[in-house]
């Protein structure tokens, strides 16, 4: 993830929109008994939590398919593998623009 788009993401002044979502009374009875307990004002903040935790692990997983959609790409088209591995690396190293 880019450092621009994490600054934002731990933003707490972030604009927020009003939902409507139905769910069922004992989740949300459980949601209200497990929020104070780790350390959340209410079972709403709770729930936004636990949605962008799940949100977060889709995109990485989807982002990382992508990743070796290309490397699978790239080695049919031919690019020697340690110049993908070499980019891989440069990348995980920050290196790249």
């Amino acid at each position: 993830m880019k450092i621009e788009v994490l600054k934002k993401r731990l933003d707490k002044n972030r604009p927020m929109t009003i939902i409507t979502i139905r769910i069922p009374e004992d989740v949300i009875e459980d949601l209200k008994r497990v929020a104070p307990l780790l350390g959340f004002s209410g079972y709403q903040p709770l729930a936004r939590a636990y949605i962008g935790q799940g949100l977060r692990l889709d995109l990485e997983r989807l982002e990382k398919d992508k990743v070796s959609l290309l490397i699978d790409s790239l080695k049919r088209l031919g690019v020697n593998e340690e110049i993908i591995e070499n980019a891989l690396a440069e990348i995980n190293r920050g290196e790249t623009l």
